[in-house]
């Protein structure tokens, strides 16, 4: 694997996220949403995965409290495979742990095992189900929590 490097993400990164938000999403965030996290919403906090000075995925949140929601999460489709997601995940939760944060939780569709997968590594469990949650074609939603104090990675 090429190294990688796991930074906070800048105005700068926008483009290149917006490229893999619409390469992964079927209705994928719009320029002035990232913009508006980085600049304004101070819960906000946003990593990106680069290698060899590309932009190959990203990963947000908000940290609310001691509780942190994963807003998104996305590796470029052609690197995907290679670890980066892991990366990125593992640089949330050390970010949210040094933030105080002691429960993280998400939603991942139903369909995409990948994903689970990687969370479920990382001490997510499922915990319900969001019925219908994603607008392009109703699936469901999973919804996942890992908490903090029963999981020590």
């Amino acid at each position: 694997m090429a190294k990688i490097l796991i930074r906070n993400m800048t105005m700068e990164d926008v483009a290149a996220v917006l490229q893999i938000e619409h390469q992964c999403f079927s209705i994928p965030w719009t320029e002035e949403s990232f913009r508006t996290e980085l600049a304004k919403n101070k819960l906000a906090r946003y990593v990106v995965a680069e290698v060899e000075g590309q932009v190959v995925g990203y990963g947000g949140m908000w940290i609310i409290v001691d509780e942190a929601h994963v807003t998104n999460i996305a590796v470029h489709p052609e690197v995907r495979g290679k670890g980066y997601g892991n990366k990125i995940v593992a640089a949330m939760i050390d970010m949210a742990k040094k933030e105080g944060v002691l429960r993280m939780t998400l939603e991942v569709r139903k369909s995409n095992e990948v994903a689970q997968t990687l969370y479920k590594r990382w001490g997510f469990t499922s915990c319900g189900i969001r019925p219908r949650y994603y607008e392009d074609n109703q699936e469901d939603a999973i919804i996942m929590w890992r908490e903090e104090d029963k999981i020590k990675n």
